[in-house]
């Protein structure tokens, strides 16, 4: 969808401020926000992408005036009364009103290191072949879906190189919206300056998305 987390290309927002490199966080409320998403993320009532959906959902002017940990503590709140783990009651008065629900896992103290070393990995045995390979000239589609996608607004309709193909991963699309993973095949792909922004731009500009085959065309 076309949020406020779709920045790319745009002017007057300020400059990017750099990262304290001295910790990860800057309070300890950041770091009980990351805790929560990952537990309650693991209990198995929606998926990365659905999670990632959730925060772009935010109205852009509310998303671009929160923190990032507000952004994700509010599509955390969202998330678990959707899929009924908690009611709006419930999060307004800071406790439970009824008895939990039940979920197919429960997170352990002792089952985060090894869960966080492991990850999430996307990948998936192929299906079929890439269609493009390194060096295909090829042009992002112009697409506006209303849903969850990866595809930057500021790349669509442009032409690009194909630099690298990563392999056959989950497709962002279908698995936000709960239609399942269908994986597809991920290629990274460069984009000159000048092609994105005109004139204007810097020619030795490149940039370079990882794009799902079904955002790709033939150039």
């Amino acid at each position: 969808m076309n949020g406020g987390q779709d920045l790319g290309g745009m002017m007057g927002l300020g400059p990017i401020q750099g990262i304290d490199e001295r910790g990860v966080f800057h309070g300890r409320w950041e770091s009980r926000v990351l805790a929560i998403n990952v537990a309650v993320g693991a209990a198995g009532c929606w998926n990365i992408d659905m999670s990632r959906h959730a925060r772009e959902a935010i109205p852009p002017a509310e998303y671009m005036t929160s923190k990032y940990y507000v952004i994700w503590l509010k599509a955390l709140e969202r998330l678990t009364v959707e899929k009924g783990l908690l009611t709006a009651d419930e999060l307004e008065l800071g406790k439970a009103l009824t008895p939990p629900r039940p979920v197919k896992t429960v997170m352990k103290a002792a089952d985060v290191a090894p869960s966080l070393a492991r990850g999430w990995p996307a990948d998936r045995p192929a299906a079929s072949e890439p269609l493009f390979a390194p060096g295909d000239a090829v042009r992002m589609k112009n697409m506006h879906p209303s849903g969850h996608t990866r595809l930057p607004r500021y790349v669509r309709g442009r032409l690009g190189t194909v630099k690298r193909v990563h392999g056959f991963h989950v497709f962002p699309d279908s698995n936000a919206a709960g239609k399942g993973e269908d994986p597809h095949w991920l290629y990274c792909v460069s984009f000159n300056g000048r092609e994105l922004w005109g004139a204007d731009g810097d020619p030795a500009t490149d940039v370079s998305v990882d794009a799902w085959e079904p955002y790709l065309e033939r150039a």
